[in-house]
């Protein structure tokens, strides 16, 4: 089940939310929370029934030892040690099994000339994110940063249903205090109406942008050989990048506008990232709460001043690793995480030296460099992936002279009008217009808002037979 459904909008989440504060408004709060933890999974099950339960043993044995941990005394830190790595040691294998299996069949057969047969598992939704969460719970427990949790704030911890498949990435810290806090059980319109506006942005960037993009780009990236078309090539690789912020922004403003409804605050994710002017401030504005993981877990653990080997270049080297083969099962996704971490390295380089490219170059710069490392993101392999490359600046496809490259260029943008007026649009609020977070700061609930969403809501509605998945369901 995913959000821009009308099985989701005209059934589970009214049933859910009437029956929540129906019984918050009896003072039923422990029900209401079981209640909403028992619509939580079975939302996760329709995506993932086959794995629903080992989702359950995990995040049931991951209570287990985190609370072990917290309650342990000082001089218990051979039994913490050991406690942190089974925890570490099931989430990481649970994770390397469902997602990395068939990866390391197919190096193992290529290195040793084996034919061991692949396994063809199928990805359960949201494992890479609610893994990170329960790590991340996990290390915070052994380091004596958590409380000893009530398993039901817990488990709403986990399985709160707007950030479970695809996020934001939560911390415990930042969301169980607001379970835990009885006001939040209480109606608040002013939330409602914030949260169904920024639910109705987020539908809105899903369905009408990023899903036709995508399904355009798509069938382009899919059918990749050599000799592309230069205007082409370019089209689609910027209609992919811009597609690809759409879906996922998308999902994280209406996961934060769910959460609202419910009285949650659920971290941004976005903060313009194409308006930035190099790698350091785009992974900044990117993926926030992903970035914000990966520096407080693998960054702040490999990095150590005045040690040359675990200097700011060899941290942020290893965390792009670990980012790059956490997206995906493929060697195309390290290269690209190592292109990133490059970028940025570099990036912090010039900071270092006082180098600084004026905006009207840092700009163009980091918005190329950003798509060309998106075109090794989605390629199928290398080889694709060069093709794509080889297409950007295969000029002899526009004709042997300016006259004929203009009528290429003409007649490319007549045969592609109107999905050449949605990529347009995706541009210009990319880069000029207020993102969600600025707009969720300056909400008003009034009429002209409220009109606002429901025009956006029944433009979405009308499309919803053309729902495509969540981009991210894939990793």
């Amino acid at each position: 089940m995913i959000f821009s459904t009308y099985n989701f909008i005209f059934l589970f989440l009214p049933i859910t939310f009437i029956v929540y504060f129906l019984l918050n408004r009896f003072h039923y709060f422990t029900v209401s929370k079981i209640w909403l933890i028992v619509m939580s999974l079975y939302f996760y099950g329709q995506g993932s029934s086959d794995f629903f339960a080992f989702f359950l043993a995990s995040i049931v044995g991951n209570y287990i030892i985190g609370n072990s941990m917290t309650r342990m005394e000082g001089n218990q830190g051979i039994q913490k040690k050991l406690l942190l790595a089974i925890g570490l040691a099931g989430n990481i294998g649970l994770l390397g099994y469902y997602k990395y299996t068939d990866f390391f069949i197919e190096n193992l057969n290529l290195i040793t000339g084996s034919d061991y047969t692949l396994k063809h598992i199928v990805l359960p939704i949201g494992i890479s994110f609610f893994t990170f969460q329960l790590i991340a719970f996990l290390v915070d427990s052994y380091r004596g940063e958590t409380k000893q949790y009530d398993i039901i704030n817990y488990l709403l911890f986990i399985t709160f249903f707007p950030q479970l498949i695809v996020g934001p990435i939560i911390h415990h810290a930042e969301v169980v205090p607001q379970f835990e806090n009885e006001a939040n059980l209480k109606l608040n319109y002013d939330n409602i109406a914030k949260g169904l506006f920024l639910f109705a942005i987020g539908c809105t960037k899903k369905i009408l942008l990023a899903d036709p993009m995508t399904t355009n780009a798509q069938e382009f990236f899919g059918a990749i050989a050599p000799g592309l078309d230069l205007l082409q090539t370019w089209f689609c690789s910027i209609e992919y990048t811009i597609s690809y912020y759409f879906d996922l922004s998308g999902y994280a403003d209406m996961a934060i506008g769910l959460g609202l409804m419910f009285n949650i605050i659920i971290p941004q994710n976005f903060d313009s990232p194409y308006k930035a002017r190099n790698f350091q401030d785009y992974w900044r504005r990117w993926h926030i709460t992903l970035s914000r993981f990966l520096s407080t877990y693998i960054f702040r653990n490999v990095y150590k001043k005045d040690c040359k080997w675990r200097n700011y270049y060899i941290a942020t080297m290893v965390t792009f690793l670990v980012s790059g083969f956490w997206h995906g099962a493929g060697w195309t996704f390290v290269v690209w995480g190592l292109v990133n971490g490059f970028f940025v390295c570099t990036a912090s380089w010039m900071k270092r030296k006082n180098m600084k490219f004026p905006f009207w170059l840092a700009f163009p710069l980091t918005a190329v460099g950003v798509i060309l490392a998106r075109v090794l993101f989605v390629s199928n392999s290398f080889s694709d992936a060069w093709y794509v490359y080889q297409g950007m600046f295969n000029f002899t496809s526009l004709g042997d002279s300016i006259t004929a490259a203009f009528s290429s260029i003409w007649n490319f943008i007549l045969w592609h009008k109107s999905s050449g007026l949605r990529l347009l649009i995706g541009i210009i609020i990319c880069w000029f217009l207020p993102n969600s977070k600025v707009m969720t700061e300056k909400f008003k609930a009034n009429i002209w808002t409220a009109v606002f969403a429901a025009l956006l809501l029944f433009l979405c509605i009308t499309q919803m037979n053309k729902v495509v998945q969540f981009l991210y369901f894939q990793f």
